[in-house]
Formats: C-alpha cells, sequence, structure tokens
C-alpha cells in the first residue's frame, strides 16, 4: 500500500495528481506532449498530454498499425471546500477564509479537522513573466471548529448546515486580509524560491492533513481522503504501465467530474477526442471513417468507486446488489444510462476477471432511489466509445475520509492489467 498511500498524500489537489501522476510517467519513459506543439510519434511510443493542469491522457501506442485502443478512464477531483476569489475576511478578531463547496459534499465531517491549504497560483514575477506554480501548505492551518451542543441542544437531531455563514475555516487570531495575502508570498517563496512577486489569482482548496491509514484488525480497510476517485487513478495508471506494449493502451484522468464534467478538460468536453484523433491521424487510418473505425474496435472501462453495503444502513441497498468491501471490483448497472455499462461490456470484464482470478460483483440502485453518475456515459456520448463502470466498493463516499477494502485494490489493478494486455477485445 505504501505507493498509493505516497500517492494519495502527494496529491491533495486536482493540479498536485498530475503533477504527481507526470512524474511516475516521465520515470517510466513516457514523453510528454504538448497540444500547442506538432506531434512525431512513432510505432510503440509511450507518450502523455495534460490539459488545464488537471487532467491527463497518457497512451502505449501499439507496436505497429493503430487499430484499437484498450481505454481506462477516471477523474482527478474529489468533493469539498474550495477558496473563494476574495477569501479573506474577518470576524471578531479571527481571519477566516471564505469557501465554496464543489461538489455533494458531506459537510459534517469537515467540523474539527485539522486542514490545510493547497492548489494552484497564478503569478507576476519581476522579470515581468507570468507563470503557475502550486503550494501546498503541508501542515494544519486552519480549522472549521464546531459549535458546543451546549449551544445548540438540537445538534443531533438533523440540524442543516448552512456553508455561507457556519463552515468559514478559522485561520488566524488577529489577523487582517493582507496577512493572507503575505501567507501566500511566503508559501510561494518557501517552496519555488520566488521573492519579489505579485499574486495575481488562485485557485486553492482546503484539505484533510491526516495522512491514509489501514485500518481493521487485520488491516483489511484502508481509510484516506480523496479515495473517490484518486484510487481510480492510481489504479489505472498502475495498469497502464503494466502493458506489454502490443496493442494501444490509454488512460485518461479528466477535472470537473464532480460538478458534471462540463469543461475544456472535463469528460464532456473535448479533450479526450482531440487526442486521439491526432494519434490516429499518424498511425491509425487517416479521415474520418478511419477514426470512426478506431473508436468503434476500442473499448473504455470507466473507474470510479461504488457503494459498498453499509452494515449500518442496509435498508439502502437493494438486497440483491449491496457490493461488499474486499469482495472484488463491482460493475456498475443502471436502467436509465447513468453509468455505461450494457451487457457486452459487462461480459468482456467478466471475463477478464476470469482470465485474473478475481472476484466481481455487481451494483445497482433501489428502484426508489436516485443514481449518481460518472464519466463513462459522458465519454460514451461525446466519443462515442463502447463503455462499461467499474469500481472498488467503498463506504462514506464524498466524505473528508472514505473507507475502502484493501483487497479491491489489487483485484482491480490486476482487471485492468488484463484489459491492456488482452489481444482481443469482445
Amino acid at each position: 500500500m505504501e505507493p498509493l498511500f505516497d500517492f494519495l498524500q502527494r496529491s491533495p489537489t486536482p493540479w498536485h495528481a498530475m503533477a504527481t501522476m507526470s512524474r511516475r510517467l516521465e520515470q517510466a519513459g513516457f514523453r510528454r506532449l504538448e497540444e500547442t506543439a506538432p506531434w512525431q510519434l512513432s510505432p510503440g511510443d509511450k507518450v502523455f498530454v495534460t490539459r488545464n493542469d488537471s487532467s491527463l491522457v497518457a497512451m502505449q501506442l501499439p507496436e505497429d498499425r493503430l487499430t484499437a485502443l484498450r481505454m481506462i478512464g477516471a477523474h482527478s477531483d474529489s468533493p469539498g471546500l474550495r477558496l473563494k476569489p476574495n477569501a479573506a475576511q474577518t470576524a471578531h478578531g479571527w481571519l477566516q477564509l471564505g469557501v465554496e463547496v464543489y461538489g455533494g459534499a458531506l459537510l459534517a465531517p469537515w467540523y474539527d479537522r485539522d486542514l490545510s491549504i493547497a492548489g494552484r497560483v497564478h503569478l507576476l514575477r519581476d522579470d515581468g513573466q507570468v507563470v503557475s506554480v502550486l503550494i501546498d501548505a503541508e501542515r494544519p492551518v486552519a480549522m472549521v471548529p464546531s459549535l458546543a451542543i451546549h449551544l445548540d441542544r438540537e445538534a443531533n437531531n438533523g440540524r442543516t448546515i448552512n456553508p455561507q455563514t457556519q463552515m468559514a475555516p478559522i485561520l488566524l487570531q488577529g489577523g487582517d486580509k493582507d496577512d493572507f495575502v503575505m501567507l501566500l508570498k511566503r508559501w510561494v517563496h518557501e517552496q519555488h524560491q520566488l521573492g519579489d512577486i505579485t499574486i495575481l489569482d488562485f485557485e486553492l482548496l482546503l484539505y484533510d492533513v491526516q495522512a491514509p491509514q489501514r485500518v481493521g484488525v487485520n488491516q483489511e480497510l484502508i481509510a484516506s481522503a480523496r479515495l473517490d476517485n484518486l484510487l481510480s487513478c492510481f489504479m489505472g495508471l498502475e495498469a497502464l504501465l503494466s502493458s506489454d506494449g502490443r496493442q494501444g493502451a490509454a488512460f485518461v484522468a479528466n477535472d470537473h467530474e464532480e460538478v458534471g464534467s462540463a469543461s475544456m478538460c472535463g469528460a464532456q468536453g473535448p479533450f479526450l477526442g482531440d487526442v486521439l484523433k491526432r494519434v490516429n491521424e499518424q498511425l491509425g487510418e487517416p479521415g474520418e471513417e478511419g477514426y470512426i473505425r478506431l473508436i468503434q474496435a476500442s473499448r473504455m472501462i470507466s473507474c470510479d468507486n461504488a457503494h459498498a453495503l453499509h452494515p449500518n444502513y442496509p435498508e439502502k441497498h437493494d438486497e440483491t446488489h449491496g457490493p461488499t468491501l474486499n469482495g472484488g471490483p463491482v460493475i456498475k448497472v443502471n436502467a436509465n444510462q447513468r453509468y455505461a455499462t450494457n451487457s457486452g461490456t459487462a461480459a468482456l470484464f467478466r471475463d477478464l476477471c476470469r482470465e485474473a482470478e478475481v472476484p466481481v460483483q455487481t451494483f445497482a440502485t433501489r428502484a426508489d432511489m436516485g443514481c449518481g453518475s460518472t464519466i463513462g456515459p459522458i465519454t460514451a456520448t461525446e466519443i462515442g466509445v463502447p463503455t462499461l463502470d467499474v469500481g472498488v466498493p467503498q463506504w462514506a463516499m464524498h466524505s473528508i475520509r472514505e473507507t475502502a477494502g484493501a483487497d479491491d485494490v489489487d483485484y482491480l489493478i490486476r482487471a485492468l492489467t488484463a484489459f491492456v494486455n488482452r489481444r482481443e477485445l469482445i
């Protein structure tokens, strides 16, 4: 688990996750491409490209002509609290931070946590250049304190939380708004040795500094922030790096899934399609017909964690579709296409699990409950590639700290590795 835990700790934001994955790819011999530059590709190349520094497409190109791709998809973002542009605010002798809820976050677990700040900052250097840098305070600098139950006797009776008035983190006693800018400049200086700068803009978020852990008497569980969905990013990348190189394989990590995927770097945007078209023009059958043939011969596995059966809330699951932790990866099915799985793509995955000697489970939501979605149906709609949705089962999805089964990580990596190395696709 050490490589997974190291990845999670180095990736408090989507931008940090992309930097971490980019380093791993480069260490494995992948070559970075720039979208604004011409591409020169050859059979057998290993390449990757990023967009917005928060989304990534990496490809192991086949040794001969490109006729099909085994694609794995995930997303790099997680629900949480993000700082507003004019974040610094003062109240009753305290410097606080104005926040906005990103995605469908569970708010109650954010109280009384040791919070740090990380993200990217755009700044003006003393030589007149505008640059973007990543920063990470790397230690607890903020907290959202609870109100004592003595002052709110209804706190345990389903009290709602107002994110505008009740979620502003405490940052500094006696500080003013200028102190926050000075903090940002100090972190930039400490981490990038840049002194005379002007902060132009930033995208910053709060995160829990508690490290990932093995939990349980037999350490059968893993607990961490951002398992949804950095766990899938880790497993998808591991599978790609295990490719034998004989056939085309790709891994895509999109940003903004938690807020609908509608962005230039989200699954609803053109990023993946742009990359695939450029690659196909050089190594596949050029032209629109050739591109369509490539897409229809390819398959995508969209990886996003699944809801495990909760022993305290068994009534929240359909009684025949309650995946268990450490029971193997979960095929996610929804008749209304909230998941992209169909019987053909599910059959492929079941066969892969058989080949890899991995147990497999199925999730379908209760008929009287709503269903979330993933990048799977969005990518299938935008690109047209036959797709299925899978994921490892987990508890406490969208909490500040989530729980999954330790065995399931290896299970899904094995199944995905079998996928990228499969000679013939169903």
